[in-house]
This record gives structure tokens, C-alpha cells and sequence, in this order.
């Protein structure tokens, strides 16, 4: 079996790579670990199965494989007592974890407890551009497919969304908390439920033109530049409001019980740019270690 993988959902860790794309990428979607030898037969049985089960949820979650003889300390790290093990990283945390090599189906019953398989993109097909709709339009148009049909609650989850969109914070709370639990965890969901956390902590906070005075005056005024990059991230700059956490990290990553990186993280979860969040995750992670 090798490590090297063609399949976008599949990649190596290694200690040098694991805080940022294995701890930190947890916070954003679920990371399968396996934990494997080129020398352990099951773990030949098992590795094409964890990939091919991974790949049926199309993005949900993330298979990492660690060779175990090649990253020792990290297998370590882990206390395993015999491979194959496999553990399931959520928020940082190991949530869930079995040993051997499991048939296919319990590798699917596995993860169907913890996370659920995203619908596969459609076949693109040559069609006109669909006309740009304003949030507000959208809210409009919602409200009304929801008179016709009030127990869809997909619509109130997409009515939550809108209603963020454009500065509604309690009504998209609203919308939110009377969604089922089997949408309640949908990614969009907990996106939503990171950016009314930066909402509320904009709570008679001052505006962006004088938390930029104040940075003017001061550039080590790092309640402001908090503020304001939470102000960015929410008013759709998201690189504007991930400079100044970043500032803020650079200048003094103790400030305020590690602030800086907790927002860091925060933003990455609410963030649907995975090109962005890569490249800011590794600028964080350029000045962490």
C-alpha cells in the first residue's frame, strides 16, 4: 500500500503538516486519521476501504494517513498500541477512534454517527447565467415559498442565511434555532453560528471609521483591531478582517488569552473560500512555530 493518493479528500500527515492541516482543518470539517505500516498486512486490507468510503462523502470529511514508521513521535502522540488505528478529529478533538480492519460496511456505519455525506456536485451543463439575486430578494422570495410549503425546513435554514446576509443577526438567530437537529449541524448551519458569535461580540462596539482612528493613534491597540477585523469579516472582507487578527498575533499572540489565533480559527470555520482559508492558515501557522 502507498501513502501517495491521487483523491482530493486523502493526504499525508506529518508533524510538520498536522497542527494546521489535520487540528485546524478539524474546525472547519471532520478528519479521519489513519494510522498505518507498509508492513502491516490488515493495514493494506483497510487503507483502499477508508478511501473509498471517505470518497462517498464527497468533502464531508477528510481522510490524513500517518505512517507510522516515518512519524513515530506523531504516531506517538496518539498512545496507539497496534495498526491499525483509525481516530476521528472534530474541533481539535478526538471524538470517536477503532482499531483493525474493519469490512466496509462498519467503516460506513463508523462515520454515518459522527458526520453526513455531502450531495455530489451535478454534471455541469451549458446554461445561461442565472440573473444575481440580492439578499433581500432572496428573503422575499424564501418567505414566500415557505407560505406554500411551511414545513420545509431546508427554506428556513436558506431564510437564516439570508437574513445574516443582510445584517439580521437576531431574526437569522431566530431562524435557526427552530431548524430539526438533522439540519441544526449542517455545515451552513454551524458557518451561521460562527458569524452570529462575531455578531454579538459587536455589541455596542464603536464603528469601523473610529476603530480606525484609534489604530491611527495607536497601532498596538489591539481591542480595536479586533473589533475591526470582526467588523470586516462580517461586512464580506474577509482579508481586510484576517489582517488584523493577524497583526494582532504578529504583535503579541498572548494578548487577551491568545485572542488573535481564537478569532483565527473562528473565521476559518464561517469561511466558504477554501483557498483563502489555506493561505491564512499557513500565515498563521508561520507565526506560531
Amino acid at each position: 500500500m502507498s501513502a501517495a493518493t491521487p483523491s482530493p479528500h486523502v493526504f499525508d500527515a506529518t508533524e510538520a503538516n498536522f497542527q494546521v492541516d489535520v487540528l485546524d482543518a478539524s474546525f472547519e470539517r471532520p478528519i479521519l486519521v489513519d494510522l498505518w505500516a507498509t508492513w502491516c498486512g490488515p493495514c493494506k486490507t483497510l487503507g483502499p476501504l477508508l478511501e473509498k468510503v471517505v470518497g462517498e462523502f464527497n468533502g464531508a470529511l477528510t481522510l490524513a494517513k500517518i505512517d507510522c514508521d516515518a512519524e513515530q513521535a506523531l504516531a506517538a502522540s496518539f498512545g496507539v498500541r497496534s495498526i491499525p488505528t483509525v481516530v476521528l478529529i472534530r474541533e481539535g478533538q478526538l471524538v470517536d477512534a477503532f482499531t483493525g480492519a474493519l469490512p466496509e460496511s462498519a467503516i460506513r456505519e463508523f462515520l454515518l454517527r459522527h458526520v453526513q455525506p455531502m450531495e455530489a456536485a451535478p454534471e455541469s451543463e451549458e446554461t445561461a447565467p442565472a440573473p444575481t439575486e440580492t439578499p433581500e430578494q432572496a428573503i422575499a422570495r424564501i418567505q414566500q415559498e415557505l407560505a406554500l410549503q411551511p414545513d420545509k425546513a431546508e427554506l428556513k435554514l436558506d431564510l437564516a442565511v439570508a437574513q445574516m446576509q443582510v445584517g439580521n443577526a437576531d431574526a437569522a438567530e431566530a431562524e435557526l434555532d427552530a431548524l430539526p437537529a438533522n439540519l441544526a449541524s449542517d455545515d451552513r448551519a454551524r458557518r451561521l453560528r460562527g458569524q452570529l458569535d462575531f455578531a454579538r461580540s459587536l455589541k455596542d462596539a464603536p464603528s469601523a471609521s473610529e476603530l480606525r482612528s484609534r489604530i491611527a493613534r495607536d497601532g498596538r491597540d489591539f481591542a480595536a483591531r479586533d473589533l475591526l477585523g470582526v467588523r470586516l469579516l462580517l461586512e464580506g472582507d474577509a482579508p481586510g478582517g484576517l489582517d488584523q487578527f493577524l497583526e494582532v498575533l504578529r504583535s503579541d499572540r498572548d494578548w487577551n488569552e491568545g485572542q488573535a489565533k481564537k478569532r483565527l480559527i473562528a473565521a476559518f470555520a464561517v469561511l466558504d473560500d477554501s483557498e483563502l482559508v489555506g493561505n491564512y492558515r499557513r500565515r498563521m501557522s508561520s507565526l506560531l512555530f
